[in-house]
């Protein structure tokens, strides 16, 4: 073995995104592509000598090709351990898991999270701190600009390993342990919840369908669910994780999961349905004929967090993306303790979790999580609400719209118009935010406009600035409209339209999402002219 110094070049458009590097397949098995942006990860962080790196992915196409790449270029630049998931499997939330107990200086996560896979999908590249959280703006930044700025890169010659056996190997100075992808997960999940209820409820009949979608949570809910828990064999579906996610989209929404909602409409449902995406960050809750929105589901594990030992203390807070519906705040008002408001990533969630500012987190893209670790979980929520129905011994359905009679119901939907021109897209945000400043007092189609602006944020822990984070406009009666542009694709544009409306009384708390919502929806075409700009004439995606 020998360490090779190869000269290279700046390639353009290696700047991360809201979760790192996506981009296609096909992009990222350019020569040299995938060795620049490691080796700029490795020169941002600096000297790595002596230090622990945990590495893993979601097992889609090109994972385990770029992770022998990984493994290379990290004895190269010195480090001393890698810890790696076998299979090259470990979830996002596990590596935060890892990184946290074995005191790892950092991970790199080979994931596009919910896009799809396979040799035309997506890949993704992202690197996570000491704390376990994603790397923030200012890293990342750093990062894009050493990728314009490189010359050459550090690898080893070394044949590839063995990834599927656990144990330890060498490459040149550094040892890479394969270690079991979901025994420091497990072991976690364990403090937190109350197994024993748990077990009890999978004994007295419970049944639940959970949906690996053929992606990295498949192992970790058939091991934890079925092997410790004791839910019925059969209770994970499309748990085999498969390089294109058996041609499936990986996103948990009732568009992309249609197996599990047709299974949780049936006569002969199960009690509780769940389903997580790519690389196991997010969750969806079902219940028999009944889905429960990611807003909620934050705000419902929030009232209810002390049924879990984990949590018994009390929160010292909840954050949660602007876009994310006002529920969650209705709780902390009434607990008492504060409700942050950041941008759309979970990087912004980290300071407030490192300060003890903020226990439980969530975004509305079926994103939930907590201090537990510092990504968003998907299994972890998925086991919260299995602990919720043990203590509560209620439907999931029942269980929601108690939870609406308490605190009201905040009706809430996103439309997301998916690849349409970036230009065009560009156009209608510029467009209107040429309007922000006029329309505070305008009454259109009967909502009286309070507030309109360009959501900007000061994070209260280090001070740091993040600006033009999505359009608010915000009703004289609470109700808003939000528009922004994603940053987790690799194609085209996502526009994303985010629709709110509070209502306390229960007696109509029963309206259809869509028919309660579409006076704000005409308010929304009326300003942005979406169809007009778009050339679409209703979203691809509504959930």
């Amino acid at each position: 073995m020998a360490i090779q110094i190869i000269n290279t070049a700046p390639i353009a458009g290696q700047r991360p995104g809201t979760s790192g590097l996506r981009k296609k397949v096909g992009v990222f098995s350019q020569p040299q592509y995938l060795e620049n942006f490691v080796q700029s990860i490795f020169d941002t962080l600096g000297d790595c000598r002596g230090q622990t790196l945990v590495l893993g992915g979601d097992g889609r196409y090109y994972n385990r090709a770029a992770i022998q790449t990984v493994l290379r270029m990290a004895a190269a630049n010195g480090y001393a351990r890698v810890l790696l998931g076998q299979g090259g499997i470990l979830s996002t939330p596990a590596v935060s898991c890892v990184i946290r107990k074995h005191g790892a200086s950092g991970g790199i996560i080979l994931s596009a999270s919910h896009n799809p896979g396979g040799p035309d999908g997506d890949f993704g590249i992202k690197y996570n701190i000491a704390s376990g959280g994603p790397a923030p703006e200012k890293v990342t930044e750093a990062m894009f600009a050493r990728t314009q700025a490189i010359t050459e890169y550090r690898i080893s010659d070394a044949a590839d390993i063995d990834l599927d056996t656990l144990g330890t190997v060498r490459i040149e100075q550094m040892t890479v342990e394969v270690i079991d992808s979901v025994a420091d997960y497990a072991e976690l999940m364990q403090q937190l919840f109350d197994f024993d209820a748990i077990r009890a409820l999978f004994a007295g009949g419970l049944r639940i369908c959970f949906d690996g979608m053929h992606a990295v949570s498949g192992p970790y809910a058939t091991a934890i669910l079925e092997g410790m828990l004791g839910a019925p064999k059969g209770s994970v579906i499309n748990g085999l994780p498969l390089e294109d996610f058996g041609g499936g989209h990986p996103d948990p929404n009732p568009v992309n999961a249609q197996q599990l909602i047709a299974i949780m409409a049936g006569a002969d449902a199960p009690d509780f349905g769940a389903a997580s995406d790519g690389d196991g960050d997010r969750n969806m809750i079902v219940g028999r004929r009944f889905d429960v929105t990611p807003s909620d589901s934050l705000a419902i594990l929030a009232a209810n967090a002390s049924v879990a030992p984990g949590y018994r203390a009390g929160l010292s807070g909840i954050a949660r993306s602007m876009p994310t519906s006002g529920a969650a705040d209705r709780v902390a008002a009434a607990l008492g303790i504060p409700c942050y408001e950041t941008p759309t990533g979970w990087k912004f969630f980290g300071t407030l979790l490192d300060a003890g500012m903020a226990t439980l987190c969530g975004e509305e893209s079926y994103g939930t999580g907590s201090n537990h670790v510092r990504e968003k979980d998907g299994l972890w929520a998925v086991l919260f609400w299995l602990n919720l129905l043990a203590e509560k011994k209620q439907s999931v359905e029942d269980i929601v719209r108690a939870h609406w009679a308490t605190y009201g119901r905040n009706y809430y939907s996103r439309h997301d118009y998916e690849d349409i021109d970036s230009a065009a897209a560009a156009q209608l945000m510029d467009a209107v935010r040429g309007q922000l400043a006029a329309l505070p007092g305008q009454v259109v189609n009967g909502y009286t406009v309070a507030l309109a602006d360009d959501f900007s944020y000061t994070d209260p822990v280090d001070g740091s600035v993040a600006t033009q984070q999505g359009i608010r406009i915000i009703m004289a009666d609470g109700a808003r409209i939000v528009l922004r542009l994603s940053g987790t694709g690799t194609e085209g544009a996502t526009l994303r339209l985010y629709l709110e409306r509070y209502e306390a009384d229960p007696a109509r708390h029963a309206i259809p999402t869509q028919e309660a919502l579409a006076g704000l929806i005409a308010v929304a075409q009326q300003v942005a002219q979406i169809r007009e700009r778009t050339e679409r004439d209703a979203p691809t995606v509504t959930t």
